[in-house]
């Protein structure tokens, strides 16, 4: 069973400081170090290999539904820019800029890109001619500098690794199309791959990107209850397509303008899983995520431990498991801390005493529950574990979810609930209804809900409800 006993003084128990918690352990844990460049992050070794995990994951899905990868360039020109107005004011107060080769300054300023829409827009007014062209499906993994005042590793920085997905059509139809099925992939990495039950719904018309015309989200609920945006894929219409000149001759050989979708997550998702699966002794990674998926730890090693934890880790890599052997001068206990810290799922033990009756011991990283197993058993074990461990973790976090998801008819009730923390449907009459929450709780609108209404007026403004929202407190 569970050992509650706490093995890693050094980190701050999440449910006395879960800020500090997660800071701890994004340090302890090696995932990550400050640079000297305030606000910018060293991604260290098992933080980069997360993010290489989820990158191939996506890359797989985006190739197999026709997306091809790019890549443009870091620096925008700020009269391009410029070109769209709605979207250059969204951005305008986070924009990094370039203005000297420091010999001279530049003829014209240069944005550190937050963002590429503008680039991927000029880019495909060259080549889009016919409708023959179309669609056009193009993916680029890079990172982005957005100049934010408050910084939190992974979750908010001044500079953070990304992908972002630009396409073209023909029609409208075909670009919502898209924009709702690349939403679908991002909800399957959290089934398939995080253990994170997704909540997925369009964005208001207050919380949309600017230049959208839809914007819908993947929400993910943390272990404190507050909610983290962790992707959006968006609809543009032809707002883009008519500020960059995106044409195209039609079927009848008349000229209009495309319809496009941009859409993106980050490595905000390792947050996601820092904050929704770790406990007081580390990271608890999901199993398919975890770069080391099973460490092998010989105690006492003698020829026969030595022989059989090496045979332990052919046999287990032979099916393509992820495997650790770990045969330092290290003292077992601090091997056994130090693999729980980094969250690695599986922890075999081969020692002689277990060894003397053809066994190891394999130790759960998410119950810290231990199996004895005979050795020859252990090949046919962990990738049914696996799956086990990938079912339960995602269970007990759609669990949370669901204990955390209330229902407000009056404001008062929205106000008692918000304490307890999670999410909190409520129909209100629109922005105004918005604005007074966020002013007066500082929840904010996280997605919209295609529900009935909770009630016919709205409890905050008094005015007719029009809309079903989940709201919510959030980074």
């Amino acid at each position: 069973m569970s050992n509650n006993k706490k093995l890693v003084e050094s980190i701050t128990s999440r449910d006395v400081d879960f800020s500090q918690w997660y800071t701890d352990l994004c340090l302890k844990a090696e995932l990550m170090d400050y640079s000297e460049a305030k606000g910018f992050i060293i991604y260290r070794p098992l933080g980069y290999a997360i993010w290489e995990n989820i990158q191939s994951y996506l890359d797989k899905k985006f190739k197999q539904t026709g997306h091809q990868n790019v890549y443009m360039p870091m620096l925008i020109p700020e009269s391009l820019f410029k070109i769209e107005k709605e979207h250059v004011e969204g951005f305008a107060p986070e924009v990094a800029m370039v203005t000297t080769t420091g010999v001279e300054d530049l003829a014209e300023r240069l944005l550190v890109r937050p963002t590429s829409e503008v680039l991927f827009g000029t880019h495909y007014a060259k080549i889009v001619r016919s409708h023959r062209d179309l669609p056009k499906k193009y993916n680029q993994w890079c990172s982005v500098v957005r100049w934010e005042k408050t910084t939190r590793p992974f979750l908010r920085g001044k500079e953070f690794l990304w992908q972002e997905g630009h396409t073209v059509h023909a029609t409208a139809e075909e670009a919502k199309e898209e924009t709702l099925r690349m939403l679908d992939i991002y909800e399957k990495l959290g089934r398939e791959l995080l253990a994170i039950p997704f909540v997925t719904g369009r964005k208001t018309e207050k919380e949309k990107f600017a230049g959208a015309l839809e914007t819908y989200s993947i929400e993910a609920l943390m272990h404190d209850g507050q909610a983290l945006q962790s992707g959006t894929s968006h609809y543009f219409g032809q707002e883009f397509a008519k500020a960059f000149g995106i044409k195209f001759t039609n079927n009848n050989n008349e000229l209009e303008y495309a319809y496009q979708t941009s859409w993106g997550v980050s490595t905000r998702l390792i947050g996601a899983v820092i904050m929704v699966h770790g406990d007081d002794e580390g990271l608890v990674l999901p199993p398919y995520l975890a770069p080391t998926q099973v460490v092998i730890i010989p105690i006492a090693a003698n020829d026969q431990v030595t022989e059989t934890a090496n045979k332990l880790k052919e046999e287990l890599e032979s099916q393509g498991i992820r495997v650790m052997l770990d045969d330092s001068k290290k003292s077992p206990g601090w091997k056994f801390a130090e693999y729980e810290m980094k969250g690695v799922p599986f922890r075999i033990e081969v020692g002689p005493r277990d060894l003397e009756h053809g066994n190891v011991q394999v130790v759960f990283r998410h119950t810290r529950e231990k199996a004895l197993l005979a050795v020859e058993d252990v090949k046919d074990f962990i990738q049914p574990a696996m799956k086990k461990m990938h079912e339960d973790m995602y269970q007990n976090a759609l669990n949370h979810v669901q204990t955390h998801t209330n229902v407000a008819k009056t404001y008062d009730e929205f106000k008692q609930h918000l304490k307890n923390g999670g999410y909190i449907k409520m129909s209100v009459s629109g922005q105004d209804a918005e604005i007074q929450i966020k002013a007066e709780t500082g929840a904010t609108a996280r997605v919209s809900v295609d529900e009935p209404l909770v009630t016919e007026i709205c409890p905050v403004t008094g005015k007719p409800a029009t809309m079903t929202i989940l709201f919510a407190r959030a980074y």
